[in-house]
């Protein structure tokens, strides 16, 4: 009878050691696609961002704020010259 609940015992604890293992797979692979996702979301955001910069600067009003700009620093150099 002992040799049958030692049995069981160990086939218990056979199972849950390869539980663990199969435990310790998909965490690692949780991991590893999170930061895959993580990767995925900052490139999308980076290629918003360059997007809406290149928008930015290339739009009618900052094209008039820079020719003002330039418009106000040369009348000044000529002043000054």
């Amino acid at each position: 009878m002992k040799l049958y609940l030692a049995v069981a015992v160990l086939m218990l604890a056979f199972v849950a050691y390869t539980e663990a293992q199969d435990a310790e797979q998909t965490v690692e692979q949780r991991f590893n696609r999170f930061g895959e996702q993580v990767a995925e979301v900052s490139k999308g955001l980076a290629e918003k961002a360059k997007t809406t910069f290149e928008e930015i600067s290339t739009s009618q009003f900052a094209e008039d704020t820079r020719n003002w700009f330039q418009t106000q620093f040369e009348s000044l150099k000529a002043k000054l010259s």
